[in-house]
């Protein structure tokens, strides 16, 4: 049997060659990246301006629905919803929806699992079964759109999965979410977060990368990061922060730390202030993230610690922005740590 070829995922020269090798005009294949991209398309009989021959073939020996929906819970505090969804192979991931106001954001996944083993993390107690696809992590967004009557404002690469260990995938799936023939997203629109996988880092700084970059950082020093993060023993706070010195940022595009409050283990008053020492003089952005509860091991620092903590920092590194960032989709285990599937 012919193993299909996932036309979901192709960029606008790759669909073009694609027609070529066909023998079909090669215009064809931008007329195929917009339906796909541009109009969401999940279905071969969408293509009306595309010749019957041509499409008879993609349906033959093409894959451009490269994911279906399983599952959808609402969850009933606020406008998020978490898409369960299966893979052509029959594995799953999990997608999110946050919706507040005007804002419509979408939390996709890079990879079915994950292997850095954070701590704190529900799908680093998974391991790693594969990366996704450009045409998965695609898919997501184009399922997540047609079953929204919202536009999506936002992207956040802070699903399943470290991003930075499935670069190359990650960054053309970005290049055609901001294509204007695609989904026209303004490169500001979209946050991709890393553990701290420092070659990557280097590699985004050196490629002048425009997306916003968003550091896990949960730790004020290397001592109690390497307890949650194992990597960091490998890549440790150090090492980032002086890569990053080469990153030109600014107010519109700053470096983003996220840092989980885990009660009694990282939002001590010594930890705020060797933050604030760590951070001095920068201009970085800190989003102060409330634990969202996976397993027993861990609990959520209090409202009136996580302030103290945040008073800290905007006290002693006055150039911070600190942002205290309540999670959304917490009923339906839907925050930020607690994506996990299981295939059953």
């Amino acid at each position: 049997m012919l193993k299909k070829i996932y036309l979901k995922g192709m960029d606008e020269f790759e669909l073009r060659s694609f027609c070529k090798d066909l023998n079909f005009p090669e215009f064809h294949g931008e007329q195929i990246y917009r339906w796909m991209y541009n109009k969401n398309s999940m279905n071969v009989s969408d293509m009306k301006n595309i010749p019957k021959e041509l499409l008879f073939k993609i349906e033959k020996q093409c894959i451009i629905d490269t994911l279906k929906i399983k599952n959808k819970a609402a969850s009933k505090i606020d406008k998020t919803i978490k898409y369960l969804l299966e893979t052509k192979d029959n594995n799953y991931i999990e997608s999110v929806s946050i919706i507040d106001k005007n804002r419509h954001t979408v939390c996709l996944s890079s990879q079915i699992g994950c292997n850095v083993d954070c701590d704190f993390c529900a799908t680093g107690k998974m391991g790693i079964i594969r990366n996704l696809k450009t045409g998965e992590i695609i898919d997501q967004l184009v399922i997540i759109q047609n079953n929204s009557n919202t536009p999506i404002t936002n992207i956040v690469f802070m699903g399943m999965g470290e991003p930075f260990l499935n670069y190359s995938t990650i960054i053309k799936a970005c290049k055609i979410f901001c294509n204007t023939k695609a989904f026209n997203f303004g490169y500001r629109r979209i946050t991709i977060s890393t553990s701290g996988i420092l070659p990557k880092i280097e590699k985004f700084i050196h490629d002048k990368e425009r997306y916003k970059l968003a550091i896990s950082l949960n730790a004020s020093n290397n001592e109690v990061r390497n307890k949650i993060i194992p990597i960091n023993k490998k890549w440790n706070i150090e090492m980032i922060l002086k890569a990053l010195k080469n990153y030109k940022f600014n107010k519109t595009t700053p470096i983003m730390f996220e840092y989980i409050m885990l009660k009694d283990f990282n939002d001590k008053h010594e930890h705020a202030n060797e933050l604030a020492e760590l951070f001095h003089n920068e201009e970085y952005k800190i989003n102060l993230i409330p634990f969202n509860v996976v397993g027993d091991k861990y609990s959520r620092s209090t409202k009136d610690q996580i302030s103290l903590f945040a008073d800290v920092l905007n006290r002693k590194s006055p150039k911070l922005r600190v942002l205290v960032r309540w999670s959304k989709g917490e009923d339906i285990d839907a925050a930020c740590g607690q994506l996990a599937t299981k295939n059953d």
